[in-house]
């Protein structure tokens, strides 16, 4: 980690962080440069502090693979190795429909954690609300793209929890990819069982906005109501959402009683609107599913209460544009004890930094803002915390970390005391 004062940006390992594209409840999204392949991406700035208080990172302990089926017990997770499981995890899904994170950088002095995601120029799929709605059909053929990332997650034993048009990414080629894992939950078993709330509010199922937490629900159920509020979103613009209202209690109020209703205009077809209806259905219990979404026409598979024929299959066009079975676009993701421990890269802080380029400066090894007999000559640039550190107060982490800088400065070994001879090399630039 490096800090220009030139530029005015910070670098992290190969990256250069520069403007800020995105902002959420859980961090900020800054544009970044890697020198190496002269590629930008997403750089998402998290704090850890949230990550390991989110109920939303798993709560099952690894591995997920062979040694598990194998019956191995697996040991209990402290909650920073549970969010290092959750990004193992993540960093291993691979689908045309899913924003591929590349590499996730660890600042173990500081509390940010940085995740870099490839780059989605194109930025989400429509802003809400909109005076201009999609298309029917540019509706369908977005949405297709959805429910194969939805199959897929779920197949990695992933609940989303925010499904939304911010959250849809437009890709070069016009493909769909879901995005910010940020509130997703994992889960043992067919489905999720969830007590907690999360999400955007105007997207959350009925059962997310009891006040009485005791009761479970469906994790993939919710996911279908979101998919439900996003696809009424992208043929109805500036209408937004089916169910608004600016005091959340209101709103909770709405989405459990109110039923839907359609604007006027623009018109849409009965099987779409059937399939709305179907998706914001206030019953989990009986609301479609992806497999019933996705049905052919010619398999019999449908509930013969629920489609009357293939003009009902609007996604499918009646079984004239099928999507990919589950078995066709879905593998298993599986993570080791050895993916979770790779899961990030650790960079030196920001504060090791300072110290080291002022000691390259002062070719010493001594601490050059706290040395009492040069007191008055130090260097007032430096951060407060590095003025009151004493050289000889130093921890063994902050040792160390000066050292891995030190040697990739240099090149070679540097001689400092057996004891900090044993941290891993981090790539700096100054």
């Amino acid at each position: 980690l490096s800090f220009s004062l030139m530029q005015d940006c910070i670098q992290l390992n190969q990256y250069k962080l520069k403007s800020e594209i995105g902002k959420g409840s859980y961090g900020v999204v800054k544009l970044a440069y890697n020198e190496d392949d002269d590629k930008y991406y997403a750089m998402k700035v998290l704090s850890k502090k949230k990550l390991m208080k989110q109920c939303g990172f798993p709560r099952r302990p690894p591995p997920r693979g062979p040694k598990a089926a194998q019956g191995e017990q697996p040991k209990i997770l402290g909650p920073l190795e549970r969010v290092y499981q959750e990004i193992a995890i993540l960093k291993k899904l691979d689908h045309v429909n899913i924003v591929k994170l590349v590499e996730v950088l660890d600042d173990p002095a500081e509390d940010n954690l940085y995740m870099v995601f490839e780059l989605m120029r194109k930025g989400p799929v429509m802003e809400v609300p909109t005076d201009e709605p999609l298309s029917e059909e540019r509706a369908r053929l977005y949405f297709r793209d959805v429910i194969l990332g939805i199959e897929y997650l779920h197949y990695q034993k992933i609940i989303h929890r925010d499904i939304k048009p911010s959250n849809l990414l437009l890709g070069d080629d016009g493909h769909v990819k879901i995005a910010d894992f940020g509130v997703s939950n994992q889960f043992e078993g067919s489905d999720a069982l969830l007590s907690s709330t999360a999400g955007t509010p105007a997207f959350m199922a009925p059962p997310e906005t009891l006040s009485d937490t005791r009761k479970s629900f469906s994790g993939k159920a919710l996911d279908l109501w979101a998919m439900g509020v996003t696809l009424y979103c992208f043929v109805f613009g500036k209408a937004s959402c089916p169910f608004i209202d600016e005091n959340i209690l209101a709103l909770h109020n709405k989405i459990r009683t109110k039923p839907v209703e359609f604007p006027e205009r623009p018109e849409i077809s009965e099987e779409l609107r059937t399939l709305i209806l179907r998706m914001l259905d206030k019953n989990p219990d009986t609301r479609i599913t992806l497999s019933e979404i996705k049905v052919r026409a010619d398999t019999g598979q449908a509930r013969p209460w629920l489609f009357s024929g293939e003009r009902d299959q609007w996604v499918t066009q009646g079984g004239a544009d099928l999507l990919p079975l589950e078995e066709e676009h879905c593998s298993a993701v599986e993570v080791t004890e050895e993916d979770i421990q790779n899961s990030v890269k650790f960079v030196p802080s920001l504060s090791a930094v300072i110290l080291v380029r002022a000691m390259l400066r002062k070719r010493s090894f001594s601490n050059p803002f706290e040395c009492p007999s040069r007191r008055e000559e130090r260097s007032m640039s430096a951060p407060g915390s590095l003025l009151m550190w004493p050289w000889c107060a130093l921890s063994l982490v902050q040792a160390q970390e000066i050292r891995n800088t030190l040697f990739s400065l240099c090149w070679g070994f540097v001689a400092l005391p057996a004891p900090f001879k044993t941290a891993p090399l981090a790539q700096v630039t100054l």
